[in-house]
């Protein structure tokens, strides 16, 4: 009926099944198959089949169609693997059966004798590549472990290391450091050219430090705190695409320790003045942290030696069904070629087959050379009489043999 202009339209009412003789080379057409049976709006199925659609497909048992079903399940494993981001093993892909590295016609013909040798062999390879897969997923963790084992051992020896020296600062501190009577730590600083012991006036002098000095990048004394060096340092830093000279205080000991990254109070003399022995009494914290990361590490570093340790179980049974496959290669190769009776026979008495191809060679010198080609009668056929089999190597020594017709 035309509807819209159109001249005609195709109703579809649908189809109680469908039957497939052959089976394609990609899953999505064996999808395809199903065809229109199975989509909404199928009035036959629904009113006469109860809803139902059949569809066949065939298949010959011990022929090459359960290598082509096999091939199929490949090749949807291996994209649904793509889509999913879950790679896996290939054993027999669309790959395989190029002339390169695939099967050659005698093992076509193997499939279709029903020989279950080579699908034992795909077995033997699937469950190989599978161990070899896991192997190597095995061998990755371990490295990664190996690797872990090794940054977080470096990491808990440098972190002790951190703890003694600051301890040893802090040791060394708690030694000389003076208290007034309520307990608080004197701040007891001196700055060089200043004489006053007023933390107003030092605090005014270390802001004009701050301000004026240039020391080109390299750590310059310029007083101390109970023995410990008061160091001051310029940088360079860009601050909305301008360059500026950054100076930073410190005080030494084993290691450089500051108070607010090193920089003055340039409102307050006295925060200015107290800015070391703030920065000194942040140690104990400072060891703290590191304490706390070397539990951690503590806890984490005996199960990454575990796993580091450990070694695949399955690697005698990887080997052993190498040798199975080995062995059931050689069988498959010999089964695919074996020595005829009466060659084998002749080989084994140390004999050469010397095939009679006299007959061919004399046929071919009665006609001139030069004499056009004859048709032959369907009683002298030369393939149905002279068809020579030989194999390589096995022919006598003749100096006055000359080529006569190839077959």
């Amino acid at each position: 009926e035309p509807y819209e202009g159109k001249p005609s339209r195709t109703v579809l009412r649908g189809e109680e099944g469908s039957n497939a003789l052959d089976l394609p080379d990609r899953p999505s057409d064996l999808q395809q198959r199903d065809g229109r049976g199975v989509r909404a709006g199928n009035e036959i199925a629904k009113h006469f089949a109860g809803n139902n659609v059949d569809v066949i497909i065939y298949a010959v048992e011990k022929s090459l169609d359960s290598y082509k079903f096999n091939l199929l399940h490949c090749k949807q494993t291996f994209i649904s693997q793509l889509k999913s981001g879950a790679m896996g093993a290939r054993t027999i892909d669309e790959g395989a059966v190029d002339e390169k590295s695939g099967m050659n016609f005698s093992e076509y013909m193997a499939l279709l004798s029903g020989n279950t040798d080579l699908l034992d062999k795909a077995k033997l390879e699937k469950r190989i590549a599978s161990l070899e897969g896991e192997r190597k997923s095995f061998n990755k963790g371990k490295r990664d472990s190996e690797f872990k084992l090794e940054s977080k051992t470096g990491e808990l020896r440098n972190n002790t290391a951190f703890i003694d020296a600051m301890t040893e600062d802090w040791n060394r501190f708690l030694s000389v450091a003076q208290t007034d009577r309520e307990g608080n730590r004197l701040n007891i600083i001196k700055v060089d050219g200043v004489d006053s012991a007023d933390e107003k006036v030092i605090g005014k002098r270390l802001q004009e430090i701050a301000k004026n000095a240039t020391t080109g990048g390299l750590y310059t004394q310029v007083g101390e705190l109970y023995g410990f060096p008061i160091k001051v340092v310029s940088e360079r830093i860009l601050k909305e695409g301008l360059e500026f000279t950054d100076n930073r205080f410190v005080v030494e000991g084993n290691y450089k320790y500051t108070y607010n990254n090193g920089h003055l109070a340039m409102a307050d003399p006295m925060a200015a003045a107290r800015n070391f022995l703030n920065a000194m009494e942040r140690i104990p914290s400072i060891i703290d942290q590191y304490k706390a990361k070397n539990e951690v590490l503590e806890r984490e570093i005996p199960q990454l030696q575990e796993i580091a340790g450990k070694v695949w179980k399955k690697e005698d049974e990887l080997k052993q069904l190498k040798s199975e496959l080995a062995a059931l290669d050689r069988k498959i190769q010999l089964e695919l070629a074996p020595p005829t009776p009466e060659v084998a026979e002749k080989e084994k008495e140390g004999q050469q087959v010397k095939p009679e191809a006299e007959d061919v060679r004399n046929r071919q010198a009665q006609y001139p050379e030069n004499a056009p080609p004859q048709i032959r009668s369907p009683a002298d056929s030369i393939v149905a009489n002279h068809v020579i089999i030989g194999r390589p190597g096995l022919y006598a020594k003749e100096e006055t043999r000359f080529k006569g017709l190839k077959i």
